[in-house]
């Protein structure tokens, strides 16, 4: 039955993961079909290799936006002011 509604009415998909900003995953309500963003900003199916490039890229995006903030924290605690 999830798969009559969607064929009828379209799938819902809402997203089910912040890989990067702009690379989402995203999961259907209904049926759970996965897509996701590839390198063009096309929506394509989730298969495992996407999933792992996308495993990949998030744990790469995540250090880098680490970096940055122990960064901003560690100059401002060197900042002294009266």
């Amino acid at each position: 039955m999830k798969n009559i509604h969607c064929k009828m009415f379209g799938h819902d998909f809402h997203v089910s993961r912040h890989v990067t900003l702009h690379v989402k995953e995203y999961t259907c309500k209904t049926c759970k079909k996965e897509l996701t963003t590839n390198g063009n900003g096309l929506l394509t199916v989730l298969t495992p290799k996407y999933k792992e490039i996308n495993d990949v890229l998030e744990r790469i995006y995540q250090k880098k936006h680490k970096k940055k903030v122990e960064t901003k924290t560690l100059d401002n605690l060197l900042v002294f002011s009266h």
